[in-house]
């Protein structure tokens, strides 16, 4: 093999390897997720955008009901994990506001590692309990 084509393969192997250290990232997710049992909505949207690893973030999370009027004054809780490493979140992410119109500012975000997570919100609500799992692949 002349030494060009070395060199150029030495080239894209070291491009693809500082590619590879990078942080992998993912963009918010503005979907609407239906809760289990078909009662809410959950839109959410980052303060990272996209998501980073192991950056500790905000989500601003709008919950409706199934016929698209906002909920206020729920209580929700929110955890999470990855089901095939069977862990949980390595933070405690909370709600710490209810900014009206169905809004609420989760704060405490952060992803460690790479993989798919879920988190789950879990919604109380007009004497009702409904959760919506939220799958990412970061």
């Amino acid at each position: 093999m002349p030494s060009e084509y070395r060199l150029s393969s030495c080239l894209i192997l070291v491009v693809v390897l500082q590619m590879m250290a990078l942080p992998v990232l993912a963009d918010a997710d503005e979907t609407p997720h239906l809760s289990e049992q078909g009662l809410y909505s959950v839109r959410f949207d980052s303060a990272l955008d996209p998501i980073e690893i192991n950056r500790i973030h905000s989500w601003l999370l709008h919950i409706e009901t199934v016929d698209g009027q906002s909920l206020e004054n729920a209580e929700i809780s929110v955890d999470g994990g990855m089901p095939a490493h069977a862990h949980g979140l390595p933070t405690q992410p909370r709600v710490a506001a209810n900014l009206g119109d169905g809004n609420y500012r989760l704060e405490g975000v952060r992803f460690h590692m790479p993989g798919s997570w879920e988190i789950t919100i879990t919604i109380e609500a007009n004497g009702t309990t409904d959760r919506v799992v939220i799958a990412l692949e970061l």
